[in-house]
């Protein structure tokens, strides 16, 4: 549809409510933009500052002392007519799985990103997913007057991040060095930038008619390639009418088929008028986004983008409504099937939720008390429920810490706390250590998890120790002996006596615990064999060396029992003794779990993180391209669990923040030496 022919309004007369998601990388300046948008379009009276704290995005105490945007940033807005909200993403790939969950509902993102070529691993990273998960989107590229490349030469260097053809939209005018406007390449349209003021039309400068026509051109050429006629108009050299330009930019640009970009300056409010026009036109509708859902045949139903337990106002969930109207007290089926009673309708800015009416499609609200659903849910009005919206795989964690209590009291308030915490951030997970007995919170990287233990205190008021993740080391024995263990007490009435032989053996890496007899003419009971194997397995959870046993075969050869004295306990401790007196004569040694690893990083990154795994006395098994991603690489390595703990840090440092790796574990090996010694002295004084 031609921009000219675009209604100002929805079918039915009402405004259009679209759902745009702001993401880019890192200090791209997302949150900038969504402050000169509220400002542009009188949402607010006064455009704040992320530095100096005065954003409507990055208001809570862990957003503005770390400087980031450490979740969601939500805000109302409406421009020319139509209804938008606009999902503010955190940049930092600790951060990004909150605004990828979002991200499934919106109709369009727009991806700020610097003039600056060093961001494009960081740029690949969030257009593969948008592409990947077939999100339309524009490139903004933020902070043009600071760029130090002209745009001929930087576009190509940028290209390489997308798998769309990168279309050009604009052109900066620049006068003396400075950039004071723009020429728009569609209507052929030049503006001069106006300070907190609309951008004004001018004439065509001269001196950029040459670069206007090539830069042109060359767009028309792009979109060419997916409309036959527009390719023989311009074979034809014929003039290609205003309104046909138009079409084919919003047309390729809601299939998926290509990347506008457009040039601006969040902070000076520069481009940003352009900006919201281009939305308003060519960004598709919430039946566009229902129908790459799989849910336009529903009657009702929305999309879960967020959970937020507030202090005053208990559990909201942040939905998009893709169908259907919700309201307060609607009732509303989940993916388990259990009804929940909405309390209540909300407007979001920021943190600050604002009671409303019923939503109806396109609007982005947040519904109160919904106990049972979650993030990343499809909830419906009717009985029966709604088909389950695909949205992002949950991230494998890769850095963990262990979790203390100050208070032993607070013990029954933190578990209610952190299952909250986890249904507010999808993206971290909690684990007890069946062998160290640690309890573990899992995230996304170090400041994920220190905002995240910020948090639990300030919202919950659960204060933690943090404490290093225990490695589980384990421990084996290289030869084998044979042993007595014989326990004898009398203290009036019925003794205790147990006797036992036992054989004792190490066995192939791997293979665990194997327990037998070779008992004959009954020198110990048939009963009280099961003892003596529960016995065994006492004293191999804490062996000489201070950790559990593996790989051990204990076979019962001989022993003796009393008719009055001998008993299950009798036996249970004659084994432990025996297993006590011989596992110190096996030659134990330490044993440390080793990961399998698959680190991906950009292939310019590759020989840096080969000489990481090096470092951590990892062994690389090889590398290979990653598949569908252009330019990196895939590095398997095997690494000892006790060098990983910052190993995510070491990766994101020697890749600008994108690198990342899977771990799972691949087997135990010797330990011995130094750092043996180490273990083992660091592990002694825990142990007394």
């Amino acid at each position: 549809m031609a921009q000219s022919e675009v209604p100002k309004a929805g079918a039915n007369g009402s405004p259009r409510s679209r759902c745009i998601a702001l993401v880019g990388p890192y200090l791209s300046g997302k949150t900038t933009l969504l402050e000169s948008i509220l400002a542009r379009t009188g949402a607010i009276i006064r455009q704040g500052s992320v530095s100096d704290r005065t954003s409507v995005g990055d208001a809570s105490p862990e957003a503005r002392d770390h400087g980031m945007s450490v979740s969601l940033n939500v805000a109302d807005t409406t421009f020319l007519g139509d209804n938008f909200t606009f999902i503010d993403c955190p940049g930092s790939i600790e951060f990004q799985h909150e605004g990828a969950i979002a991200l499934t509902a919106c109709d369009a993102a727009v991806v700020v990103c610097e003039a600056d070529a060093r961001r494009v691993p960081a740029l690949q990273m969030i257009l593969k997913q948008l592409e990947d998960r077939g999100i339309p989107h524009f490139l903004f590229l933020n902070k043009i007057d600071e760029s130090g490349l002209p745009l001929r030469e930087l576009i190509p260097l940028l290209q390489p991040a997308s798998a769309r053809p990168l279309v050009l939209r604009q052109i900066p005018i620049r006068e003396n060095g400075a950039i004071t406007g723009f020429v728009d390449l569609a209507s052929e349209r030049a503006f001069v930038y106006r300070t907190n003021a609309p951008s004004e039309i001018v004439e065509l400068p001269s001196s950029i008619s040459a670069r206007e026509k090539e830069a042109r051109f060359h767009m028309l050429e792009q979109l060419a390639d997916y409309d036959d006629e527009l390719m023989e108009q311009l074979l034809s050299d014929l003039p290609t009418p205003r309104d046909k330009i138009f079409e084919d930019l919003t047309q390729e640009f809601r299939d998926g088929l290509i990347c506008p970009v457009l040039i601006g300056s969040a902070r000076d409010n520069h481009g940003v008028f352009r900006l919201l026009k281009a939305l308003r036109h060519e960004a598709p509708t919430v039946e566009t986004t229902a129908r790459r859902l799989k849910l336009e045949n529903a009657k009702s139903a929305a999309y879960v983008m967020k959970t937020l337990h507030t202090a005053h106002g208990g559990k909201l969930s942040l939905v998009r409504v893709l169908t259907g109207e919700f309201g307060d007290g609607t009732t509303v089926t989940g993916p388990e099937g259990r009804d929940e009673r909405a309390a209540g309708v909300f407007s979001l800015r920021g943190e600050e939720p604002v009671k409303r009416g019923p939503a109806s499609a396109g609007e982005t609200v947040a519904l109160g008390r919904l106990e049972g659903i979650k993030t990343g849910d499809t909830i419906s009005a009717e009985k029966g429920g709604a088909i389950q919206a695909k949205g992002p795989a949950a991230l494998p964690p890769v850095f963990a810490i262990g979790l203390g209590l100050k208070d032993r009291k607070d013990e029954v308030k933190l578990t209610t706390a952190l299952a909250k915490l986890l249904e507010d951030d999808p993206s971290l997970s909690i684990e007890t250590n069946s062998d160290t007995h640690q309890l573990l919170l899992l995230g996304q990287g170090e400041m994920h998890l220190r905002v995240s233990l910020e948090r639990l205190q300030r919202k919950y008021g659960v204060a933690v120790e943090r404490q290093p993740r225990l490695v589980p080391y384990k421990e084996t024995i290289r030869a084998a002996t044979q042993v007595r263990g014989r326990h004898k007490k009398q203290s009036g009435g019925h003794g205790q006596f147990g006797d036992v032989v036992l054989e004792i053996k190490p066995q192939p890496r791997g293979a665990g615990f194997a327990f037998s007899e070779k008992i004959t003419g009954g020198v110990v009971p048939r009963q009280f064999i099961p003892s003596v194997e529960t016995g065994v397995k006492d004293f191999l959870q804490h062996g000489p060396l201070g950790f559990p046993v593996v790989d051990v075969s204990v076979t019962l050869l001989d022993g003796s029992y009393h008719t009055v004295d001998s008993s299950d306990m009798a036996f249970r401790q004659a084994a432990r003794i025996g297993m006590s007196d011989g596992l110190p004569k096996c030659s134990p040694v330490l044993l440390e779990p080793v990961m399998a690893v698959e680190i991906a990083v950009p292939s310019e990154a590759t020989a840096r993180v080969n000489a990481i795994i090096a470092q951590r006395r990892g062994q690389i098994l090889g590398f290979d391209s990653r598949e569908g991603w252009n330019g990196w690489d895939v590095v398997q390595a095997q690494m000892p669990a006790s060098e990983m703990e910052s190993l995510i840090v070491d990766l994101r440092s020697a890749t600008s923040g994108v690198g990342t790796y899977t771990a799972h574990f691949d087997h135990l090996a010797e330990l011995s030496g130094r750092l043996a010694d180490q273990v083992l002295s660091a592990h002694r004084p825990a142990a007394e």
